[in-house]
């Protein structure tokens, strides 16, 4: 049961985030172009683009919160897990001091990268509690949506959430509530796991070529976050450059 574990990397998961990363790319692109004067957008007050985002993030931290679940709950890979946490630690710096020279007045410092790194270790004492996990995701998001205090607005306390006011920064991904969208995806993880007819979700495989390259970008999605923003920015650079 081990090998076949560590053998099948659930094509169905990798095509989900490869799907979460194309309305990633979408957004970002969007963005980009609003920075550099194409489009006039408001990502800040606009009610599509603020649920736009928070679609996509919610994605992968459901995503994140299955795969969670199904790579511990047999026993963690230690080593794989510590060279992935050690990457997302190095990418959340790298993406933090990037962020400063850009928006040195909205530099990132909890954004998703951040968080990821975080509930990954979290996540590992919440993976065996099973039905719990529903409702402590739950109860998390609606504290997060009720609650909110000015001592949780001092920048040391800002990453946990629950402030009276968006701290300013371009991309904010705070404990609370999305920790709560982590626990509800190892719900889920434990749920389809046993599942007596979870043989869909365990051996589904699609040759379909858009389908391959969803899951292609799925298995990639960490290096793919942290190139495809300086590859967007390049590319808007030179063409405003062009264009004038």
């Amino acid at each position: 049961m081990k090998n076949k574990r560590l053998k099948n990397h659930y094509q169905i998961l990798d095509v989900a985030r490869g799907f979460a990363i194309l309305l990633m790319f979408i957004y970002h692109f969007s963005y980009d172009l609003d920075y550099f004067g194409f489009i006039e957008q408001n990502f800040t007050k606009d009610n599509f683009w603020i649920n736009f985002r928070d679609l996509i993030v919610t994605l992968f931290l459901g995503i994140m919160g299955i795969s969670l679940y199904l790579a511990s709950y047999q026993g963690l890979r230690k080593k794989r897990f510590q060279k992935r946490l050690l990457l997302l630690i190095l990418y959340s710096i790298l993406v933090s001091i990037s962020s400063w020279f850009i928006f040195p007045k909205a530099m990132i410092f909890f954004g998703i990268l951040h968080f990821i790194a975080v509930a990954s270790v979290l996540g590992l004492f919440f993976v065996q509690l099973g039905f719990i996990n529903l409702f402590l995701g739950l109860a998390l998001i609606i504290i997060a949506q009720t609650i909110s205090h000015p001592v949780f607005d001092h920048s040391y306390m800002q990453w946990f959430g629950l402030t009276t006011k968006l701290p300013v920064t371009v991309d904010y991904v705070p404990i609370l509530p999305w920790f709560g969208v982590v626990l509800i995806g190892i719900y889920l993880g434990q749920w389809l796991s046993r599942q007596p007819n979870n043989h869909f979700f365990v051996s589904w495989k699609s040759q379909h070529p858009a389908m391959r390259l969803l899951a292609l970008g799925g298995r990639h999605s960490l290096n793919i976050y942290l190139l495809h923003q300086p590859l967007f920015f390049a590319i808007l650079y030179i063409i405003s450059q062009v264009t004038g």
